[in-house]
């Protein structure tokens, strides 16, 4: 698990202590503005003597996705107040109905194209993202994408917000997509709070078959053709670890009944009661047995041997699957 940048989170801390002070100067009403001044210098406090991200109650460790979604909380989950549990669970939900509003319209039929998605958080939220994207003037052609932020929680959902609002205003460069990853892996990077990194699958389609894809170090997609099922494979790293990364694309062109699946490492990571994984090679077993139903049909079974694969164990991770279908 990647450590908070305290370096960075005293940075931002002393920018937001400047921005209160200066306001509190002009603004009428100063309370509550006093009142989160106070907290932003306790936090400070924390982080100069070496005990930020420690709970005052119990002393243990508190929540790291807590932390990076908001660095002045001050008790673990165990240890929140009554007034304090009601508004996490409120931010829970609306956390929630956020992020479903944000997912594309289930079973959309592009021309030449069908598809279906499964998008399944481990728990109130989750930092998996799935979009699919027809831009204003791009005809018949559409992008294609399926990510994984890194963390949980409600950090990682708002990450995930955060690239989709980004991949839908970039994509009105209309550029290539190996070059749209470079634009977003910019921006993305450029988060001066804490770094994070995103694993991403792209693409783009249209009705003619062709599809032009790249892979910044998300699970292989796999290509299921009538000859067998292909995989393919990484292209550049991960989103956010370095300024500059190059993203080679490829291009092929599916054939009708020809499929492209998409999935997050919640499903081959999925375990069993023995902690043994799912895998890829049970995940291509299945579809290969199930590449001639329908895409949400192909979708079910797969969902459906992962549970059956876990049984009883819990679910570690989001899960999210996404089906192309040439028609």
């Amino acid at each position: 698990m990647m450590e908070i940048d305290q370096t960075a989170l005293r940075a931002q801390l002393q920018d937001r202590k400047q921005k209160l002070q200066v306001a509190i100067k002009t603004v009428d009403q100063t309370e509550n503005l006093t009142t989160l001044l106070r907290e932003v210098d306790i936090a400070l406090e924390k982080i100069a003597k070496g005990t930020f991200g420690l709970c005052e109650t119990c002393h243990d460790s508190i929540e790291r996705d807590r932390l990076l979604a908001d660095p002045l909380v001050r008790n673990c989950l165990d240890h929140l107040t009554a007034a304090e549990r009601r508004l996490l669970e409120r931010d829970l939900d609306l956390a929630y109905q956020v992020q479903r509003n944000l997912l594309p319209k289930s079973g959309v039929k592009i021309d030449g194209w069908e598809t279906a998605f499964h998008y399944e958080p481990a728990g109130s939220v989750s930092g998996d993202y799935c979009d699919l994207i027809i831009p204003d003037g791009a005809g018949n052609a559409f992008y294609f994408f399926l990510g994984d932020v890194s963390g949980k929680g409600i950090a990682a959902s708002i990450l995930m917000a955060h690239l989709h609002a980004m991949f839908r205003s970039l994509l009105k460069l209309s550029q290539p997509v190996g070059e749209l990853l470079e634009q977003a892996n910019r921006l993305f990077s450029e988060d001066t709070m804490l770094r994070y990194f995103a694993t991403l699958v792209a693409g783009n389609a249209d009705a003619s078959g062709a599809v032009e894809i790249a892979n910044a170090g998300h699970c292989v997609p796999l290509l299921v053709q009538k000859g067998g099922i292909a995989t393919i494979s990484t292209t550049g790293l991960p989103l956010g670890l370095f300024h500059t990364v190059e993203y080679r694309s490829q291009r092929f062109t599916l054939s009708a009944g020809e499929t492209l699946v998409l999935y997050s490492d919640g499903v081959t990571e999925a375990r069993d009661g023995s902690d043994n994984f799912y895998g890829e090679k049970r995940l291509t077993g299945v579809v290969w047995k199930n590449r001639e139903r329908p895409p949400h049909e192909l979708i079910h079974a797969c969902v459906d041997d992962i549970n059956g694969f876990r049984s009883s164990a819990p679910k570690a991770d989001d899960v999210t699957l996404m089906v192309l279908r040439r028609t």
